[in-house]
């Protein structure tokens, strides 16, 4: 099975007309160095948003930078860390200097296999840093930002994942990770009336670097080989058997961004091949086939 992760083509990305789609208006994108983020980077360039694009690993943001540009958008780099307060600060600083805060994407995120009993604490506090405490003060810092905009408006989104909805083996920092950015989805929709929007985005797994990293890991402690981790762990409870690509996901995010997203404020928009809603389904087979 290819997971390699795939090249973005024009033809893939949704392009949209929308009046706030222009060169005035500024999208944030955090983790845009890579997978998700760069794909969303590069989708909500394509459609004329000016992208302000957040990674810690600059070597990869610039070329997220030239991506963009090849594709007839325009992004400036923010070299972040998204655990320090003081660059998130400079982030929005600089991202206020570039046009109108209208949009955010909080993308950014890793992945560590463990169980509970043996998670290290210290990766624990650097997750929720990065995975939750950032996309919360990102929020906090750039709804002001919305507010002051020309008509008061202005949408979130946060990257969530079936770990929103479901929690999996040795995962528990990443399960409370995703179900807290639904929380912090749905308290922004709730305070936002309808004027600043917030909206999550799960899906399953996704031919990314983060996901091939967690294929070995999740080889050695279920002591099966990769294969029979991406067909039997990874997609296992898929109804649809096949990784989702970067930009099938930066989609989502350029559509839940746009004016046909009106009414998605507080809601998930759930891309899983069935993963989730056919969750217990599969149990039950597995149970009986048991």
């Amino acid at each position: 099975m290819d997971i390699r992760e795939p090249e973005i083509k024009q033809d893939d990305i949704l392009m949209l007309k929308d009046a706030h789609f222009n060169r005035d208006n500024v999208c944030i994108v955090s983790g845009a160095g890579t997978g998700i983020g760069r794909a969303t980077a590069v989708a909500a360039g394509a459609n004329q948003l000016l992208v302000v694009g957040l990674d810690f690993n600059e070597t990869e943001g610039k070329k997220t930078r030239q991506l963009v540009r090849d594709m007839g958008g325009e992004m400036v780099f923010v070299k972040t860390d998204l655990t320090v307060d003081a660059d998130i600060q400079n982030a929005v600083s600089v991202a206020a200097e570039q046009g109108h805060i209208k949009y955010l994407a909080n993308i950014a995120g890793i992945q560590h296999i463990d169980s509970v009993e043996n998670f290290p604490m210290e990766r624990f506090d650097y997750m929720i840093k990065l995975m939750l405490r950032a996309p919360f003060y990102l929020s906090k810092l750039t709804i002001p930002h919305m507010k002051k905009s020309e008509d008061g408006t202005g949408a979130i989104g946060n990257m969530t994942s079936v770990h929103a909805h479901i929690c999996t083996l040795n995962k528990p920092v990443y399960n409370i990770t995703k179900f807290g950015l639904r929380a912090l989805t749905q308290s922004i929709a709730a305070e936002g009336m309808g004027k600043i929007r917030a909206f999550s985005v799960s899906t399953g797994f996704i031919k990314t670097a983060l996901t091939l990293g967690q294929i070995p890991n999740q080889a050695e402690q279920r002591g099966i080989s990769h294969e029979e981790v991406v067909r039997d762990v990874m997609l296992g409870s898929s109804r649809v058997k096949e990784m989702m690509s970067p930009i099938e996901v930066a989609n989502l995010f350029v559509l839940g961004f746009s004016r046909h997203a009106k009414y998605l404020t507080g809601g998930d928009l759930l891309f899983d091949g069935g993963m989730v809603l056919t969750y217990a389904e599969k149990k039950a087979e597995a149970e009986a086939a048991g």
